[in-house]
């Protein structure tokens, strides 16, 4: 049996604010307050209440990973990260598939930022956790099997020189085996036991995905949607404290 800490549990687990307004969000962060997680968020929040809200949310002490899948040409992507490395966020990503010259345009986006304490931490998607191989060999036309097509993705960040990249927990030891331990994974798809599934295909528990070697993994619905957000979340770094 492997421990480690509530903080360092809660540390690993970034709540989706997936809401459509800031007012819906507050009632969630109300209810886990105190608890040091990270805080994802994502196109629908970050659309409808803007930088201020996560300017918000970094003044009230969180960590913050905005998730907003840059893919665009390497000058609007390069413009785009530079916006958001100003905004102080501690994560944000691009999309892989972009190629490694809009990669490498968002990390200079980044570092044309001055006076920042940190830089963020810049990540890459790879495929989102709802695409299966038939989808994604049918309908997106890449041949291949899903953990092949991540591998590569993987390697180019990398190579742009990007922090890690967001895959499913499945893939965390091949990536980590191809791009090194310190790459960091980023996964959703994380599913207590007894929870819905909802819209994912490749799915983990959270234990089984810190025993795959996650950095840190995304958890929405089984937190927002739970009765009680707080003791969804308290159960679920209970688990990631003692895991065989």
């Amino acid at each position: 049996m492997t421990a480690i800490t509530k903080a360092d549990a809660a540390g690993k687990v970034m709540v989706a604010l997936d809401y459509p307004s800031a007012s819906e969000a507050e009632k969630l962060l109300e209810q886990i307050s105190g608890i040091p997680c990270y805080i994802k968020v994502g196109m629908q929040l970050f659309y409808a209440s803007g930088p201020s809200f996560v300017e918000s949310l970094k003044q009230r002490g969180f960590n913050v990973f905005l998730d907003l899948k840059m893919h665009d040409i390497p000058n609007t992507v390069k413009g785009g990260a530079a916006s958001i490395a100003s905004l102080g966020v501690d994560m944000f990503n691009v999309h892989a598939a972009g190629g490694s010259t809009m990669m490498e345009a968002a990390m200079e986006g980044v570092h044309s930022v001055n006076g920042l304490a940190k830089r963020p931490t810049v990540i890459a998607v790879t495929q989102l956790t709802s695409t299966s191989q038939q989808m994604m060999n049918e309908e997106i036309g890449i041949q291949g099997t899903v953990e092949d097509t991540v591998i590569r993705y993987a390697q180019l960040a990398k190579q742009a020189g990007l922090d890690g990249v967001v895959a499913s927990p499945s893939e965390v030891v091949a990536i980590k085996q191809a791009c090194g331990v310190s790459f960091q994974t980023i996964t959703p798809g994380i599913r207590p036991k007894g929870a819905a599934l909802n819209d994912q295909s490749r799915i983990m528990t959270p234990s089984e995905a810190l025993k795959q070697g996650t950095d840190f993994m995304v958890i929405g619905r089984p937190i927002t949607a739970a009765a009680d957000a707080r003791a969804a979340l308290e159960s679920i770094i209970e688990e990631l404290t003692s895991y065989e």
